[in-house]
């Protein structure tokens, strides 16, 4: 398998679909994809079968459609219904913001300091090179592509290898930090979904060691993960991203903080979306990981306090006070 094949992360794949049905009115087949679009036809050269590759598009297309991206289906000019040689676009008028919204000056600027994390540069190679493909292809681009893969990696280093071991159908094994503990245990799991809540991404998959279904946070995995040579039923990863959202809300429902926030903060405004009540005691806010929701109400100073659990409360005050003393050293 080539270099690249194996560094093409899957979130890499789909930035460069994206700009690949923007790029065109006319619509793409699915051939034409697999055959030039970067993460695919990586995938392709590496041996990676028609049928394979055709899965892995389905999942993007519902994938980007979930994220609310207009994937659009195109059939035959002469049988609509006909989708044989069916064809896929993103119309750039559903990426079109109405001619009547207006901006404040406020929101202007807010708006500015957020296209300083992208721009044209901001494309990446790949994404370069699988619009030169479908230009040489005789297909006509209708406006310059700008800005659809970000400067900075939101994801954890572990992403993108889970991500492709959950295609593969995968074994992996790495290093992982439960909660409240300092020392790291080594897992080996079967990875069947990646899941995002509340901003942080987890692995949902089959502890081998365990011999149990588990849930990582991939915050808490400090090593390098190894996608091994063993292989799993790859119909198990069915409706396992669901599976996985639903424990993570089941432990939320059973962990929730009041907390006191100031008003007119960045604390508000973050923690305020995801309260489930607020009134003169403070607002009510569900948590998965005391230790990461700690680390995060710490991040916020005096701008919230927790009222209940205390051993939540305990959690921040310890940090509070370690960053307090790190200060001390620093200025003595």
């Amino acid at each position: 398998m080539s270099t690249e094949a194996i560094r093409s992360a899957p979130e890499e794949r789909l930035v460069n679909l994206v700009v690949a049905l923007l790029a065109t009115e006319q619509g793409l087949t699915k051939d034409t994809i697999l055959s030039s679009v970067s993460g695919y036809r990586e995938q392709g050269a590496a041996g990676a079968s028609k049928d394979a590759l055709e899965k892995m598009f389905e999942r993007d297309k519902d994938s980007l459609r979930s994220l609310g991206v207009p994937i659009e289906t195109i059939g035959d000019y002469a049988d609509p219904d006909d989708l044989r040689e069916a064809r896929y676009r993103v119309p750039t008028s559903e990426y079109s913001l109405p001619v009547d919204i207006d901006f404040t000056p406020a929101e202007i600027a807010v708006l500015n300091l957020a296209s300083g994390v992208w721009g044209e540069s901001s494309m990446s190679a790949s994404a370069r090179s699988g619009l030169r493909k479908i230009q040489a292809l005789g297909i006509e681009v209708d406006a310059p592509i700008i800005g659809y893969a970000p400067r900075i990696s939101l994801r954890e280093p572990s992403f993108a290898p889970l991500q492709r071991a959950i295609e593969q159908g995968r074994v992996v094994e790495f290093d992982y930090i439960k909660g409240g503990s300092d020392a790291a245990h080594r897992r080996r799991v079967q990875p069947w979904a990646l899941v995002e809540y509340d901003g942080r991404w987890h692995v949902y998959g089959f502890d081998l060691l365990q011999d149990a279904e588990r849930t990582f946070l991939l915050s808490r995995i400090p090593s390098d993960v190894v996608v091994t040579r063993a292989s799993f039923d790859l119909s198990l990863r069915e409706g396992a991203g669901e599976k996985a959202i639903a424990g993570l809300d089941a432990v939320a429902a059973r962990q929730q903080a009041r907390l006191q926030v100031e008003p007119g903060t960045e604390a508000l405004l973050r923690l305020h979306r995801r309260a489930l009540s607020e009134d003169e005691t403070g607002c009510l806010v569900p948590y998965v990981d005391a230790q990461v929701f700690a680390d995060e109400l710490a991040s916020y100073g005096p701008e919230v306090r927790v009222i209940d659990p205390p051993y939540l409360a305990e959690l921040v005050a310890s940090r509070l006070r370690r960053a307090r003393d790190r200060h001390a050293e620093v200025g003595a």
